[in-house]
């Protein structure tokens, strides 16, 4: 066969490529597709981050075929990520990146509560499989993997508080209990509240917490004065 016939062929099967790929990219698929392959590994990806498609069952079962392809994983019902791939498997978000990106598509406040934010305090060093989180948003239960996330709305006075080492610390011993406070407690307490940065705001959200818990930090601040 002539060289130049050779040549021509494959400029042809080249072109034919390439015409492909743009076909594909201006498919609702390849516009999906670019944007996950641009996005950093470990991304997270809800239905309503194509919102301008205007076609939420189409793009739900793209994003379905994608998970079957391995270009994604599925975390939860309409919840994906790009993967992680190490040695050992895929690396899934932590907890933290999880709910923060469920409280940005749903515009809505979150706070951790219960054994989460003793966790997060260092009032506890057992790390909860189970995290329970208070929200303006809606309530509903996140299963992934072993682990499960508990959204349960709340009251706005819950939100009022204006420090987060504050606001932490009511849900902390709201779940500890006023019975059950340890002099580990009290010593781990005083110092959250001797580094924090937020003595502008502690006496205001000392007048928004339950009773018995505004006596307590309230003792440790008046003996942290008087020291």
């Amino acid at each position: 066969m002539d060289l130049c016939l050779i040549i021509c062929i494959f400029a042809e099967i080249s072109d034919l490529n390439n015409l492909k790929m743009k076909l594909v990219k201006n498919t609702l698929t390849g516009k999906i597709m670019s944007r996950i392959s641009e996005s950093e590994p470990g991304s997270l990806f809800f239905i309503s981050d194509f919102s301008e498609f205007n076609n939420d069952e189409v793009v739900g079962k793209i994003l379905s075929q994608l998970e079957k392809l391995g270009k994604i994983s599925r975390l939860s019902n309409g919840i994906y990520f790009k993967p992680i791939q190490s040695r050992f498997g895929v690396i899934y978000p932590d907890t933290e990146t999880i709910v923060n990106a469920i409280a940005k598509r749903d515009q809505a406040q979150i706070m951790p509560t219960g054994s989460t934010a003793m966790n997060l305090l260092g009032l506890s060093t057992q790390v909860p499989m189970n995290a329970v989180y208070i929200t303006t948003g809606s309530s509903r239960t996140i299963n992934i993997g072993k682990r499960k996330i508990t959204f349960r709305r709340s009251v706005p006075k819950n939100f009022a508080y204006k420090g987060k080492i504050m606001s932490l610390l009511v849900q902390a011993l709201k779940s500890i209990g006023e019975e059950n406070v340890t002099n580990e407690h009290m010593y781990t307490i005083r110092d959250l509240l001797m580094n924090n940065q937020e003595e502008s705001t502690i006496k205001n959200d000392l007048q928004l917490a339950p009773l018995w818990i505004k006596k307590l930090l309230s003792q440790i601040i008046n003996e942290q004065i008087h020291e």
